[in-house]
C-alpha cells in the first residue's frame, strides 16, 4: 500500500498517469464470460461439479463495481435460497447484495474474501474470488439459468439501456 501512495504521488509531481494501462485496451463491456458456468440476471455464476456447486459474481459484475473492499459471506451450514441474497460486496462504489443463483446448503466459504483478500472478486472472479460452495438442493435449478452466449447476449444489452 505505501508503495503504491509513493508511486501515485511520484507519478502526480511528474505528471504522469499512475494508472496501469495494458498494452491492448478493451471495453469494460468485453468482460470475460467462461464455459462451462452458468449465470443468473443478477449476475452470478455457478460450477456445478457432482453434488457441488461453486458461486461467485461474474467478471461483469465486479467491473462494474470497482474495486472491491469488503466481503461478507453466510456461516457454514446456512441455508441459501434461489435469487436470495446470502451476502454483501462493498465496493469504492456502492454496496451490492450477492444473491444465490439455486438453493441449497453452505458446506464451505471462501475465508480469503472476508479476513485478507476481499479484491480477489477484482482479480480473480471465476477461480480465487469464488465465494462459497453449496449443497444444491434442487439441482434442477440450473436449468433456468444462462449460458455463457446467453449471458454475455444479455450483459450486451443491458449495458446498452445504462
Amino acid at each position: 500500500m505505501a508503495l503504491r501512495m509513493w508511486a501515485s504521488s511520484t507519478a502526480n509531481a511528474l505528471k504522469l498517469s499512475s494508472a496501469y494501462r495494458p498494452p491492448f485496451s478493451f471495453s469494460r463491456s468485453l468482460s470475460t464470460v467462461l464455459d462451462g458456468l452458468k449465470y443468473s440476471d443478477s449476475h452470478e455464476w455457478v460450477r456445478h461439479e457432482g453434488s457441488v456447486a461453486t458461486i461467485g459474481i461474474t467478471d461483469h459484475a465486479q467491473g462494474h463495481l470497482g474495486e472491491v473492499v469488503f466481503v461478507e459471506l453466510p456461516e457454514l451450514g446456512a441455508p441459501v435460497s434461489k435469487k436470495s441474497a446470502f451476502g454483501a460486496v462493498e465496493s469504492v462504489k456502492a454496496t451490492s447484495d450477492v444473491n444465490s443463483p439455486i438453493s441449497g446448503e453452505v458446506i464451505e466459504i471462501n475465508n480469503k474474501l472476508t479476513k485478507e483478500a476481499p479484491d480477489l472478486v477484482n482479480s480473480s472472479p471465476y477461480e480465487d474470488g469464488w465465494m462459497i460452495k453449496i449443497k444444491p438442493s434442487d439441482p434442477s435449478e440450473l436449468d433456468s439459468l444462462m449460458g455463457p452466449k446467453e449471458y454475455t447476449k444479455f450483459c450486451e444489452e443491458e449495458d446498452a439501456h445504462h
